[in-house]
């Protein structure tokens, strides 16, 4: 079980996913927030669907940066625990933080237009802590793979 809930037993629509307000699950909002919509979940796997826009904070010289990235990972995770807390449990968004950031491969950087894909799955939940692979996509090419430890606030 992962924080109390049986893995695998939800199911949800990728268009209800699609039509949820992304700024419902985060604690960042604008101009801080870094993914587009959600469009996969369940209590392991999480995917959001971001289009890189010019006006984004992490952009330079028309591309996204290697934090805007890290970020992008880290509000993922975000996403999947404001979805469990919104929509399984019933209670408000928690923050969270990057603990640690292992192995991390940035193949290459996305450009102002591009839509990238971002898969975090859950290896390991326990006592407020989150450890999670992530990888993000545009199209077929791999663009960053790493693991990643966030730590819950609680309360």
């Amino acid at each position: 079980m992962i924080s109390g809930i049986m893995k695998g037993t939800e199911h949800f629509s990728e268009v209800f996913l699609r039509s949820i307000d992304i700024h419902e699950l985060l604690p960042q909002q604008e101009p801080f927030v870094m993914i587009g919509c959600l469009t996969h979940f369940d209590m392991i796997r999480t995917v959001t669907e971001t289009k890189i826009q010019e006006n984004n904070i992490f952009v330079e010289n028309g591309t996204f940066s290697a934090s805007g990235l890290i970020e992008n990972i880290a509000q993922t995770c975000a996403a999947r625990i404001g979805f469990v807390n919104k929509y399984i449990l019933k209670k408000g968004i928690q923050i969270g933080f990057i603990g640690a950031i292992k192995d991390l491969k940035i193949h290459s950087i996305p450009k102002v237009g591009d839509v990238i894909t971002t898969v975090v799955d859950v290896q390991e939940e326990i006592f407020g802590m989150i450890l999670a692979k992530a990888e993000i996509t545009c199209g077929e090419n791999i663009l960053v793979e790493t693991n990643m430890k966030i730590a819950i606030k609680e309360g």
